[in-house]
């Protein structure tokens, strides 16, 4: 396939890499970054989707995204398809999968999980919105940079999908690394802590293969003291989505509400900026109830 990738930073440039080395002819755009070995870089938008089969972004957020349609969308060819993988706003996803259809273009709005580890990889896994065949057209891609696609519905379900998947994974960090810390209080090892709760009742994601304790569990960030496998401002980031689409749906979500309460506090007001979201584990640490 002729492939068009925009956005080529953390995660974006190793997926399009990955798609190059398996023998695709992947022409990326990015407005800082380099491209990675065998994309050929072209000095805009419209240059990497003109003649593209398949258009790919991933881009920071649903304004950028909107901004990006409007150049690249006119320039597509009828029948190609656009995919992002962006984490944006449903309604921004909803809004951008309507110009596409009206020009003529597949759509799929496609957030990933894995972090840029999975992006190097090839093991994200692809949440997609959009229309059986999009997703039949563009499942070999996903098959190279990922282990798993799931077709989550119409367009903006794939976002559905991300935001309450990260809402989640930041509610469920934020209680791995209170109880390590409560535990380390109570005289109890972190890896007799490890060793139970991974095997019991407590186990997650964030706890056996995401241990926010360094030398506890398989290799994380917390190994690498706590330098970003998934940054804490991109989980705000996220948190923050999912916020704004449970007002709109009208959905109660308290845990949802106070995760982002801490995450907006630990990257705004402490020193959780460039950090992983893990690192929400020495936060807790130096602190008592009262502080």
């Amino acid at each position: 396939m002729k492939i068009g990738f925009i956005g080529l930073g953390n995660m974006g440039a190793p997926m399009a890499a990955n798609l190059a080395a398996a023998g695709h002819v992947v022409a990326g755009f990015d407005t800082v970054a380099d491209a990675p070995s065998g994309v050929v870089r072209v000095g805009s938008a419209a240059e990497a989707a003109a003649g593209a089969d398949v258009l790919i972004t991933m881009l920071p957020n649903g304004a950028i995204l909107q901004a990006v349609a409007a150049q690249v969308i006119p320039v597509m060819a009828s029948g190609a398809v656009f995919v992002d993988c962006s984490t944006v706003e449903v309604d921004a996803a909803r809004d951008v999968a309507g110009l596409a259809a009206a020009a003529g273009l597949g759509w799929l709005d496609a957030p990933v999980s894995g972090g840029v580890g999975g992006a190097a990889g090839g093991t994200l896994t692809f949440m997609a919105g959009g229309s059986d065949a999009a997703f039949a057209s563009v499942t070999p891609l996903f098959d190279i940079m990922g282990q798993k696609a799931v077709l989550c519905g119409p367009a903006g379900n794939g976002q559905a999908a991300k935001i309450c998947n990260n809402m989640i994974l930041g509610v469920t960090m934020i209680a791995t690394c209170e109880a390590f810390a409560m535990a380390d209080k109570l005289g109890l090892s972190r890896q007799s802590m490890f060793d139970v709760v991974s095997t019991s009742s407590g186990y997650s994601w964030t706890m056996n293969a995401y241990c926010p304790a360094p030398g506890v569990g398989p290799k994380s960030p917390a190994d690498n003291n706590y330098q970003p496998g998934f940054a804490a401002e991109l989980m705000l980031k996220d948190l923050g989505l999912a916020q704004a689409a449970a007002e709109a749906a009208d959905a109660d979500t308290p845990m949802g509400a106070a995760a982002l309460a801490l995450y907006r506090r630990f990257v705004e007001d402490e020193d959780g900026l460039g950090r992983d979201f893990s690192a929400m584990l020495p936060r807790f640490e130096g602190r008592g109830r009262g502080d």
